[in-house]
């Protein structure tokens, strides 16, 4: 006869530290990811990283793609919690971007995993592929959409084409991140502001609310 206290509290318990280990798999992946890219990157090399056998991480992740997803999507959950934050307390789609640009600058490992893979997954055969794709496609419509409405609000500045304007901003996003990572081996006053550049820009081209 099992005892049914000792596995009620055993389960739980089981269950959270499988969880944590999984959190420590990611963030090991991520660095990683990081340092030598998805195709330089083994799941050897991680699991030591996390002081696991390869096997005992194969349960969590039976494959090196399947890591890769768990990672983008990881990445992705954080960053969908924090934007909807933002909405949440008020502020405006472009906004938004810029104070998540503003958090990326304290997550080096995440910015450098996202600008390697976003070019090694131009192949159609890289397994981030139809991730990135999907991806821009998603953020190019969602800031269109916002440009347009302020351009039904008379706020976007002559000649600004709401299409052209959106595609420039993911592209400025993902620009500035990759000149962000090469100017940290500068004096702090010579780094890039991804979240100043990029609000410079959006004062270029969408004007003030009209004073009541």
């Amino acid at each position: 006869m099992s005892d049914t206290t000792t596995d009620t509290v055993d389960r739980p318990r089981g269950y959270a530290k499988g969880r944590a280990k999984r959190e420590e798999i990611l963030q090991a992946a991520i660095v990683t990811f990081a340092e030598v890219g998805y195709h330089g990157a083994s799941l050897r090399e991680i699991a030591a990283r996390v002081g696991i056998s390869h096997p005992g991480l194969l349960h969590h992740f039976p494959t090196k793609a399947a890591l890769l997803e768990a990672v983008l999507e990881h990445r992705d959950a954080v960053d969908e919690a924090g934007f909807a934050e933002e909405l949440e307390q008020g502020r405006g789609y472009l906004e938004a971007l810029v104070r998540l640009a503003q958090r990326n600058a304290l997550r080096r490992a995440v910015v450098e995993v996202f600008a390697g893979l976003s070019t090694e997954a131009t192949s159609a055969e890289h397994p981030a592929h139809r991730y990135f794709d999907e991806r821009y496609a998603d953020v190019v419509s969602r800031s269109r959409a916002e440009l347009e409405r302020l351009a039904d609000e008379g706020r976007l500045r002559p000649g600004v084409d709401p299409a052209v304007a959106a595609r420039t901003v993911v592209a400025l996003m993902d620009g500035l991140q990759v000149q962000w990572l090469y100017s940290l081996e500068r004096p702090r006053a010579e780094r890039v502001d991804m979240a100043a550049d990029l609000r410079a820009y959006l004062d270029l081209i969408i004007a003030a609310p009209a004073a009541d």
